[in-house]
């Protein structure tokens, strides 16, 4: 629609003497999420949460096409490889952040900076470890060195957000983000709702919706009851035997899959045995039939997404034989000793479900399961925080990167954030994989690891997940590959 139609049938409407409805892309929306962001600081916590509302605010060097195709962003053209560990990108001009700032070199270099301080311990590391630095070259160049050679380096541009330098010293980019973005913070009532309002001097066009709300509602009941109500319009996490029942819906394949991190190094779980039961107690087959209907498929003994480069199509789900798990248990001497699964609930397509279907599981082996289920704040701390390590802790691990770099270094590699093991072997192989540039060794590294993972049972993996979202029959939307909710790519129809 022209942004000059409506002013038009405004002018019109007021030379007439009449009144005409706000027009169509002016309405607000309100979309329903499964948790509240911990925080609305862009570069520290590993949040959901925090990702749905703040991909609309701050923008990143790359981007992503709703079909995954790697362009440019805040970046005027793709990057340039100056040398073996040297990336140079060339920067929009006449760019502002909502707060007035400019947006050039500065901003880049005071971003990279800021995130990749140890000091700032940012849960996001695994994205961007291996990223050495930034140096202004001029206002509208940038040089990002890297540790040593990196070939995916324009893939981790597309997760780091650019954040105003000087409203990062002195302003509150934890309750009062400021981007560049289409969208511009408004208000937050914690443990209620959060608005955004529309960025009139976007530097791609100011976009259709007006106003978008997002509101907190970690129940997949309330939320389907909020969206056939007429309060939401579109909702997350949508229960698979619901899709027939709300107005509109959508699934796509997503890059999130569940899985389960065991501690290697705990009292129980660092018996090999142990984990091998954990892997043969479980019924991933009549799980997903039951529990998702065709929206999620057995994950093959990885946790590395399919779409992702470096994933192991040779390997092969955990066979389901509780039989033999049991007779591990009792090999292990580990009858009746306790084993604390923590999760939570609501941030991820029948999480809690499939938690509590895993501790049943796991309980008929004469393990004494108990489980946790926590807020989000504190779970992310369980997940990604300094203290002792979970027995088990659920996750549905997502990879934007769509590298299997992400998983390996965020869950398997001992320095992980979300790690549970101390295998230096596999650490250096990660390592190794990191910076080959040569693709078909490169893969066969993930490969190894991935294989190693699976015999010595470091994780649970489960389901590779489908996202499924509801829809108000007013909003016109088709889900992204990578699960980003961009208001500017909805529409709103009569």
């Amino acid at each position: 629609m022209s942004v000059l139609r409506p002013v038009k049938r405004a002018v019109a409407g007021l030379l007439l003497g009449t009144v005409l409805a706000a027009p169509v892309w002016a309405q607000p929306i309100v979309i329903a999420i499964g948790s509240e962001p911990s925080t609305l600081d862009p570069q520290l916590r590993d949040d959901g949460g925090e990702r749905a509302v703040n991909d609309n605010i701050y923008e990143t060097l790359m981007a992503r096409t709703p079909t995954g195709e790697l362009v440019p962003g805040l970046a005027a053209a793709a990057p340039t490889q100056v040398d073996a560990t040297t990336w140079q990108f060339k920067l929009r001009d006449g760019v502002k952040f909502h707060n007035g700032e400019p947006f050039n070199a500065d901003a880049v270099v005071a971003s990279v900076a800021r995130i990749i301080d140890p000091a700032n311990k940012s849960e996001q590391i695994a994205y961007l470890e291996t990223i050495e630095g930034a140096t202004k070259v001029d206002d509208l160049t940038v040089n990002v060195t890297t540790k040593g050679p990196d070939p995916i380096l324009p893939s981790r541009m597309y997760w780091m957000k650019i954040i105003p330098p000087g409203y990062a010293t002195s302003g509150d980019l934890a309750g009062a983000p400021v981007g560049t973005g289409p969208y511009k913070f408004d208000s937050w009532n914690r443990g209620t709702d959060l608005k955004l309002v529309a960025n009139a001097d976007y530097w791609d066009g100011a976009p259709q919706i007006a106003e978008v709300t997002y509101r907190f509602v970690p129940e997949p009941g309330t939320r389907l009851s909020g969206l056939t109500a007429g309060e939401f319009d579109l909702i997350t996490s949508l229960l698979p035997e619901f899709t027939t029942s709300v107005p509109k819906f959508a699934a796509v394949p997503g890059l999130e899959t569940s899985v389960i991190v065991l501690g290697t190094d705990n009292e129980v779980t660092k018996d090999p045995k142990v984990r091998e039961a954990l892997n043969l107690a479980i019924d991933r087959n009549a799980m997903a039939e039951g529990m998702f209907m065709g929206y999620a498929t057995v994950a093959k003994g990885t946790h590395v997404n399919p779409a992702a480069f470096g994933y192991n199509a040779n390997l092969e789900p955990y066979a389901y034989d509780p039989e033999r798990a049991r007779a591990l248990i009792k090999e292990a001497g580990a009858e009746g000793r306790p084993l604390v699964l923590v999760g939570e609930s609501g941030r991820w397509l029948k999480d809690r479900e499939q938690i509590e279907a895993v501790a049943a599981y796991w309980g008929e082996t004469g393990l004494a399961v108990q489980t946790e289920i926590q807020e989000f704040s504190q779970y992310l701390d369980s997940l990604m925080g300094d203290g002792p390590r979970p027995d088990a802790i659920f996750i549905a691990n997502s990879n934007e990167l769509l590298d299997a770099d992400r998983e390996m270094s965020y869950i398997y590699h001992k320095d992980g954030k979300a790690s549970s093991n101390s295998n230096a072997e596999m650490a250096a192989m990660i390592d190794a994989a990191r910076s080959e540039t040569d693709v078909a060794k490169r893969q066969g590294l993930y490969e190894q690891v991935q294989k190693m993972g699976r015999d010595l049972n470091y994780t649970v993996p489960l389901f590779n997940l489908n996202d499924i979202y509801g829809m108000s029959e007013r909003l016109d939307w088709k889900p992204r590959v990578d699960a980003k909710l961009m208001v500017k790519e909805m529409k709103v129809t009569e």
